[in-house]
């Protein structure tokens, strides 16, 4: 049986009080976010103690942690910044066990200097693929050093977008340090969001072992192309609601097949969790009824 849970981000309070609304709102596990309103987990940071507080606090509330975001640019055009980035991502690897999981996520960044989810002609390009397989190396590497995953989330605009990148990517760093972040929206933009369902059998035809956690959001084609976010109290991969040609709204509200979806990730991964996003608070109890009542609709 498939578990539903939620980005712990979209609940802006304390430890405690996170739990709680986590509870109430029925979720059997969490994608931690590291910004609690009372423990201050931002970069150089985390200890052994804190990351121990937080994954006792949950496993007493019986919610499991099963991924802990990372997000942030990799291949960032500053080389300071990029560095320090890729080391923001090595301290939550390090500390991943301590806050009970193996799984940290992130995109994998673009040449974008505005931000961190629009195009940048410089992303199709060969000397960048190569630039970000040499940090994704060393970033599976780092993981396995320290018994965790490194999760890639692949994002149309940014360097790894599409199903042919994504596979690419892992064959070329074949590496147990190395999983992917499965979320089906990420991968449409003008081209093909009329061809859903060719691009779900497309992902798990060719993705379907790399999958380690999904996620749980929507699609559809954008009236505004700008780069459009949430007025909420959140980290920006929180607030995102896509750039460009698609929109990426909370799950139920665009044209995602979800009984497709579900149908595909329940048949090879019958006990995953699944992650819902891009919403606020308020839209939170109808977007978990909408995910559970579509996973028994499909028996999953």
């Amino acid at each position: 049986m498939i578990s539903v849970g939620i980005f712990t981000g979209y609940y802006p309070y304390t430890l405690t009080e996170v739990i709680e609304k986590a509870k109430k709102d029925g979720m059997s596990c969490v994608q931690l976010d590291l910004d609690f309103k009372d423990i201050d987990l931002s970069q150089g940071n985390i200890t052994k103690e804190k990351a121990n507080k937080v994954r006792d606090a949950f496993r007493d509330a019986n919610i499991p942690i099963v991924s802990i975001s990372a997000y942030t640019n990799l291949v960032h055009p500053d080389p300071a910044i990029r560095a320090k980035n890729v080391a923001h991502v090595k301290e939550i690897l390090k500390f991943a066990r301590e806050f009970g999981t193996p799984y940290v996520v992130s995109e994998t960044g673009t040449y974008n200097v505005d931000s961190d989810w629009l195009y940048d002609p410089k992303n199709s390009t060969e000397e960048a693929y190569q630039e970000f397989k040499e940090v994704a190396q060393e970033l599976a590497q780092y993981a396995y050093e320290n018994n965790a995953v490194f999760l890639v989330e692949n994002y149309v605009n940014n360097i790894i977008g599409s199903v042919d990148q994504v596979a690419r990517l892992f064959r070329d760093v074949n590496h147990p340090g190395l999983g992917l972040l499965l979320d089906p929206t990420n991968y449409f933009g003008d081209a093909n969001i009329d061809h859903v369902d060719a691009e779900i059998e497309k992902i798990f035809n060719v993705l379907d072992d790399k999958i380690k956690v999904a996620h749980a959001k929507d699609c559809k084609r954008a009236v505004d192309t700008g780069e459009k976010h949430a007025s909420i109290d959140a980290a920006e991969h929180n607030s995102f609601r896509g750039a460009g040609a698609v929109e990426l709204p909370a799950a139920g509200l665009g044209v995602l097949n979800y009984d497709l979806y579900l149908k595909k990730l329940s048949e090879n991964h019958p006990n995953i969790p699944i992650i819902i996003e891009h919403l606020d608070e308020e839209d939170i109890p109808r977007a978990k009824k909408f995910l559970d009542d579509k996973l028994k609709s499909v028996g999953a």
